[in-house]
């Protein structure tokens, strides 16, 4: 992808699930899962982009139980993900249920249509039915949150049964959560809920009471929200109003920056891990959105240089242009809504989306505003 022209690839059936291989730090992989209307037919594609060539490597696993409604891979072991996927019940009742997934070793699998070796399965039934998603602790391989109905609940991925740590509720009368995350920092205790246009923090420690939340966050339904990983108390959401908003959640009684970008509603929102200034937001407008939000990132100035860096490149450092916020890339390679954006975790300059005809688009950050980062 040296002259950053997108690299697309084609699913066989309609998408909504995407993630970035998060424990592979040496090379670009993405996963993708597919909901076909015959359960039997779903699959799970690993897309592996070479960098240097531009070309994909895949591999497609059957996941023949249901159609694939979220999918996250671990954040420690690169061959484990969980899916939450909807099938039939005993009753010929469509429910959504969630599982634990062991990838076979890829030279192993020269075949077109590989098995994947189901580990567990994440029994959410008791706490409700309508499974939103199950989220991985960002440090943590074995535990990971599951969010149905009115509850969230932290699971132990150790054991062959996966056991329930603790489950916190929104109460039973109140609207069902939408989907949730992890705060990646205080140690990873809080686990952060959407419900309706409202955002709600929970202390895992005590987690029958709401530790900060954000009222209506959205004058709509929010969709998403990330996390600054480089900043403490900053977070993003976006949602049905148009909106991407980014809060600090000491103060939220107003979003510290709030932008509109797309012109339907907004899928996701991801913050860049190394380059927290550049944000990603995808939509029903089949558009993804790059933009800079420079003012509140860790670098609102860029990389700091040292006194010696500074002297010897002289006027070129005076003159260099700084990255203000605003947009700095749309991307319209899509033809129907654009449902999830990631980045890699291998390259920081490299991220992907999937819109719902099952098209694959991996791009890079535009050059010249990569290099206005770096130099």
């Amino acid at each position: 992808m040296e002259n950053d022209n997108p690299v697309i690839y084609g699913l066989e059936f309609q998408a909504r699930a995407l993630s970035a291989q998060t424990a592979e730090t040496d090379v670009v992989r993405f996963m993708v899962g597919t909901q076909s209307l015959k359960f039997s037919n779903n699959q799970v594609h690993l897309v592996e982009l070479n960098e240097e060539t531009g070309n994909l490597k895949t591999q497609v696993y059957q996941h023949p139980i249901g159609e694939i409604w979220s999918l996250q891979a671990s954040s420690m072991d690169p061959d484990k993900f969980v899916t939450c996927y909807n099938t039939l019940n005993e009753e010929g009742v469509c429910q959504m249920k969630g599982a634990l997934w062991k990838l076979p070793m890829i030279n192993e699998s020269s075949n077109e249509n590989s098995k994947l070796e189901k580990l567990a399965d994440i029994d959410t039934t008791p706490y409700g039915n309508d499974l939103k998603i199950i989220t991985y602790h960002p440090s943590d391989g074995s535990k990971a949150v599951s969010v149905v109905d009115n509850n969230f609940i932290l699971w132990d991925l150790k054991n062959d049964n996966p056991q329930v740590i603790t489950v916190g509720t929104s109460g039973k009368n109140s609207s069902k959560f939408t989907s949730g995350k992890w705060n990646p920092h205080n140690s990873c205790n809080q686990f952060v809920t959407l419900n309706e246009n409202n955002v709600h923090g929970w202390d895992l420690r005590n987690p029958s009471d709401i530790s900060w939340n954000i009222p209506n966050a959205h004058s709509q339904i929010v969709r998403d929200l990330d996390f600054n990983s480089n900043r403490q108390y900053f977070l993003s959401t976006c949602g049905d109003d148009g909106y991407m908003k980014f809060w600090d959640i000491r103060m939220t009684t107003e979003p510290v920056i709030s932008r509109i970008e797309h012109s339907h509603w907004v899928w996701n929102v991801r913050i860049n891990r190394f380059h927290d200034q550049l944000v990603l937001t995808s939509s029903s407008d089949s558009r993804v959105i790059l933009c800079s939000i420079a003012s509140i990132s860790s670098e609102p100035f860029g990389h700091v240089v040292s006194t010696e860096e500074e002297s010897t490149q002289g006027e070129e450092t005076s003159t260099k242009e700084k990255l203000e916020d605003g947009v700095v890339g749309r991307f319209e390679e899509h033809e129907d809504s654009v449902y999830a954006v990631e980045w890699s975790s291998a390259d920081p300059w490299t991220f992907a989306s999937l819109s719902y005809d099952g098209r694959l688009v991996l791009n890079k950050v535009p050059r010249k505003y990569k290099y206005q980062i770096l130099l």
